[in-house]
């Protein structure tokens, strides 16, 4: 199986929630480094998960060649692949790998057990992170394990982890 960046994985995923499948222009969590950003798309491009087309509008360009534009839309095999690490990345609650008691992420965890869960401020808030660390660490408890649900009030996303009796 390929080994993907958290950035390339963010792409991916992205543009597998969007109707044209583009993966431009990149998420606000992958932030404003655009040489990050060509890397990522263009190791896509090489592995096959992620194709070629025509736009017409700037920001959804990753490269031009005389007046033509071309964009980056995730592939068949780029979704096959979203699919089988979502997959992947969310076993059963009681296969969780335990935190140490005095860490970081065990105050996440906390703050996710809570009746209402957590949103990614508060998360941050209380970590001292960044968003993209705090969605980092979101996606880690994933894939230890944690059963992440995710729902939205308000206007606000919050996420929140079951708690095994």
């Amino acid at each position: 199986m390929t080994k993907l960046t958290d950035m390339q994985l963010v792409l991916l995923s992205t543009a597998a929630s969007r109707e044209d499948g583009s993966l431009l222009p990149p998420a606000e969590s992958i932030g404003t480094r655009a040489d990050r950003i060509r890397r990522a798309v263009g190791a896509l491009l090489k592995v096959g998960l992620a194709t070629e087309f025509i736009v017409t509008e700037k920001p959804r360009s990753w490269r031009q060649a005389d007046d033509i534009l071309y964009g980056v839309r995730i592939s068949d095999d780029g979704r096959s692949f979203i699919d089988g690490a979502t997959a992947q990345a969310m076993p059963p609650t009681s296969t969780a790998t335990p935190p140490r008691a005095s860490s970081k992420i065990s105050e996440v965890i906390a703050l996710l057990q809570r009746d209402n869960g957590a949103s990614i401020i508060e998360i941050m808030e209380t970590t001292g992170w960044l968003s993209h660390t705090t969605r980092a660490a979101l996606t880690g408890l994933r894939k230890k394990g944690h059963d992440l649900g995710k729902r939205s009030a308000d206007g606000v996303t919050r996420y929140s982890i079951k708690v095994v009796a």
